[in-house]
């Protein structure tokens, strides 16, 4: 194994012990819903209300995220921004995910490019699929998503 090969591979076991250490201490695990998710009615276009601040979204204002089912059946992923301010340049970045649970469809998987992914957790879902909450098992990410670009008050809460 040369350097050039060597090096690769610490930084690879680097992002993945970096990735799967969970940040948070003396917290209950996170769960997904407990209900069976129906992809087929998640899919479609969600707009950011919130999110815990993230380096890969930073200046991103007026997010979206669309789901389409892809002819392998994984899920087709459309991440959509404006630059720094709602007039600001559209930001995109297209990417896949998959199941890894399917006693719930919950848990998901997303890469935006391989052979690096990161876990999707749908936390909570509004009865008509009005709403999700969206997070990573370390806690160390979060989104709050709607149908609509705004969100009432109560919902929100």
């Amino acid at each position: 194994m040369n350097r050039l090969q060597s090096a690769l591979l610490m930084t690879a076991i680097f992002l993945l012990v970096a990735c799967s250490q969970n940040t948070q201490t003396g917290m209950p695990p996170l769960e997904p819903v407990s209900q069976k998710v129906d992809l087929n009615r998640y899919l479609g276009k969600w707009y950011e209300i919130a999110r815990y601040e993230n380096s890969f979204q930073k200046d991103c204002v007026a997010a979206m995220a669309t789901y389409s089912m892809r002819p392998d059946g994984d899920i087709a992923v459309l991440n959509e921004c404006r630059a720094s301010n709602p007039e600001g340049g559209l930001r995109s970045a297209k990417g896949k995910a998959w199941v890894v649970d399917t006693s719930t469809n919950a848990k998901l998987k997303v890469s935006f490019f391989w052979p690096f992914s990161g876990d999707y957790w749908i936390i909570e879902l509004g009865e008509q699929y009005e709403y999700a909450v969206v997070g990573h098992p370390n806690r160390k990410y979060l989104w709050i998503l709607s149908r609509t670009p705004e969100m009432d008050e109560k919902t929100y809460q």
